[in-house]
């Protein structure tokens, strides 16, 4: 009885396996030995992938396509110049094997020589018979290079020689998204339906690139397009769900979401529009539900978080909001938009201590918008902490120099230390830039304005009453 090809590798693959555990030296022909290590190395058990080679080449020292297999797990491992030797010795011996010119460009690649890399794959276009490939690998080399016009026209070159590469046209849409391009994306893909008519995945694209230009009606018409050549595909149904949301057709989203749910594993991006949809139509017990839902599914997501913490503050259940900030700040501490958050309601609660916290935690992750310091600087003179509210207005008048509402608040903070020197040095600074936010002072140091060479200060800018 005659094995077919794939009982033929299965045996093969046994036999090896069973070699290695019984010591027993068995004899594979080269063909064998490139089938195993290929299995190998398409389930990334690379020590296995090397036991093969070793063997492989042992039994037949010869054969270039083994050594090729030596050369592709050394510059995995980044053991690049011992890659490159060998190379440079099959090159001699063999000028014609694509192959070898595909691994120098990975070396060159690796080296972030991505031009030579290029030189060295056109050369490989010149005797390969699968231009896709190379055609593919050219494009990610430019992309490397972030020359996105050569790197998108490699990547059309690979769709002409697989028409059914969708990684390819995905590729080919991230150029002309990132050239900005979205005209000439649309007539591109266009063009690709007149051949592939029920491509779902192109008409996909096209509803994506109308939806970025807000022709909502259009990308509804594409994504339908999408569904009736692949009624399982839910990256239509999401996306379907998103214009419907854009045309206030909320009803309507809710179900395009919902058949995602059905179709696959669900996904808290669904739960999370879904919740948003019933808060628009005004069901908050269910929108409730599936912000719930959402975090349940991905703890990490905080926009799930977020939308339940904004819900509870826009019903100014500042308690719950409270509660939920809280277990989200618990799971992930390094978030500044939870710690916003946290500040705001805490001041809200009139908890101005822990409000000044997460104004500080914000700040020190990162988030550097001048009503963070603003208001975390309101906080510290209400609590008090004047010397802290002063630091931490020299480091935003670093961010934000020539700021009024900074320098207004230094001028009142060196006057309430009795640093009448710097006083009026940040209260002429500050009349300059804009002498009708003098209120700050007289909202947030009273005792300051009512003196009477501050008025006369602020009386040389502006006319008091």
């Amino acid at each position: 009885m005659q094995l077919s090809h794939n009982e033929e590798d299965n045996f093969s693959l046994s036999r090896f396996e069973s070699m290695l555990k019984t010591n027993d030296v068995l004899f594979f022909d080269s063909n064998e030995f490139e089938n195993i290590i290929n299995h190998y190395l398409e389930n990334g058990k690379i020590s296995l992938a090397k036991k093969a080679v070793k063997m492989g080449l042992a039994q037949h020292p010869s054969s270039v396509n083994l050594k090729l297999f030596k050369v592709e797990i050394l510059v995995f491992e980044d053991k690049l110049d011992l890659a490159d030797g060998i190379l440079n010795e099959l090159k001699e011996l063999e000028t014609s094997n694509e192959e070898i010119y595909i691994q120098k460009a990975q070396i060159y690649s690796k080296r972030d020589m991505h031009q030579e890399a290029i030189t060295m794959l056109q050369a490989a276009l010149e005797i390969t018979l699968e231009d896709a490939e190379i055609f593919s690998l050219i494009g990610m080399e430019y992309l490397f290079l972030e020359d996105f016009e050569n790197a998108k026209y490699s990547f059309m070159k690979c769709l002409e020689a697989d028409e059914e590469d969708y990684s390819a046209l995905y590729n080919i849409m991230y150029c002309f998204d990132f050239l900005d391009q979205k005209e000439a994306a649309i007539e591109y893909l266009n063009m690709y339906l007149d051949k592939h008519p029920y491509c779902e995945v192109a008409w996909h694209q096209v509803g994506k690139q109308y939806f970025d230009l807000k022709e909502y009606n259009k990308a509804l018409a594409a994504f339908d397009f999408a569904i009736i050549s692949d009624d399982r595909f839910v990256g239509a149904y999401l996306e379907k769900g998103k214009v419907l949301e854009k045309l206030k057709r909320y009803n309507e989203a809710i179900e395009n979401y919902n058949i995602t749910l059905e179709l696959e594993d669900p996904t808290s991006f669904a739960y999370l529009r879904i919740g948003k949809c019933f808060e628009k139509l005004g069901c908050d017990d269910l929108a409730l539900k599936n912000y719930k839902q959402t975090v349940h599914e991905d703890p990490l997501l905080d926009k799930g978080w977020i939308a339940i913490t904004d819900f509870y503050i826009k019903k100014l259940n500042f308690q719950k909001a409270l509660y939920y900030i809280n277990k989200a700040i618990n799971i992930d501490e390094e978030n500044v938009l939870y710690w916003k958050r946290y500040a705001k309601i805490n001041s809200r609660l009139k908890f101005y201590e822990e409000a000044e916290v997460g104004y500080k935690k914000s700040l020190e992750l990162g988030n550097y918008e001048l009503e963070t310091w603003i208001r975390r600087c309101d906080i510290l003179i209400g609590l008090g902490e004047y010397e802290t509210a002063i630091t931490s207005m020299l480091q935003a008048l670093e961010f934000y120099p020539g700021t009024a509402e900074i320098e207004y608040r230094l001028a009142g903070l060196f006057f309430t230390t009795n640093k009448a020197e710097k006083g009026y040095f940040h209260l002429n600074s500050a009349l300059k830039i804009d002498s009708e936010y003098y209120i700050i002072i007289e909202e947030l140091f009273p005792n300051i304005f009512n003196r009477k060479s501050v008025r006369q200060i602020i009386n040389s800018f502006v006319k008091l009453s």
